[in-house]
């Protein structure tokens, strides 16, 4: 029992660990294209959005598979992992970062996208001298940052219930792509009920977490909308 509770914690920590790094780069991709995607009317926005939403559509073992081949070395992948002397970036913990930023990125653009198309052009319209980098920074930003702090957690909270992409990207290897969740598939494979048990109880503990954080900024999301737009012209004077 005492190897078992070791491996779990290993594994615990290696999912927080990818799940962090996940919605970091999450962030930082997603909040730019999502400004992008809200302020652009052109076909190729379209193109993008309808890539974006891919992943949703796809099962995740094809999504999985797709990016295998990406990270393999044929391919970009295989390229970038050369430089450091390796041949692929598959089975590696960078590659299962990559398929679960694919996995999770329409999950943490689309609630982005939405307050950025409510909250307009506002923000540009109040005062024309300043720059657009400098409207984001100070007004739409700061307005839409509880559907920022919404999508951090939607984001980190897929990574951590994900499974199919990982498995297909990382080969659940101990201590290296194992994520908790591949644990729970081996020990129904196993019989290991006991083992099991726990595990699924904690996932489901932090999944109501994750429902109840996501009602409370629901909550307050909704008690600040009718006053979201107002302060725009202050934040860039």
């Amino acid at each position: 029992m005492d190897i078992v509770s070791a491996e779990i914690s290993q594994s615990v920590a290696l999912t927080s660990e990818l799940a962090s790094a996940t919605t970091v780069i999450l962030l930082m991709v997603g909040v730019p294209l999502a400004w992008w995607l809200a302020r652009s009317k052109t076909l190729a926005s379209e193109a993008v959005a309808a890539l974006i939403v891919l992943p949703l559509v796809l099962p995740p073992t094809a999504l999985g598979f797709c990016v295998v081949v990406l990270l393999g070395p044929y391919g970009p992948g295989g390229v970038l992992a050369s430089f450091w002397g390796e041949r692929t970036l598959s089975f590696t913990f960078a590659g299962i970062v990559v398929g679960s930023v694919l996995s999770a990125l329409p999950l943490v653009v689309q609630p982005i996208h939405n307050a950025f198309v409510a909250i307009g052009d506002c923000p540009l319209e109040s005062n024309r001298r300043v720059s657009p980098l400098h409207a984001f920074v100070a007004a739409s930003a700061p307005l839409a940052r509880l559907e920022l702090i919404k999508a951090a957690v939607v984001g980190f909270s897929h990574t951590i219930g994900t499974f199919g992409v990982v498995m297909m990207i990382g080969g659940n290897i101990p201590g290296r792509t194992k994520v908790v969740s591949a644990y729970v598939v081996d020990y129904v494979k196993a019989a290991r009920w006991r083992e099991a048990n726990p595990v699924v109880g904690g996932m489901v503990m932090f999944a109501l977490a994750t429902i109840f954080t996501l009602a409370l900024i629901e909550r307050h999301c909704a008690k600040k909308a009718p006053n979201r737009l107002r302060p725009a012209a202050r934040h860039i004077r």
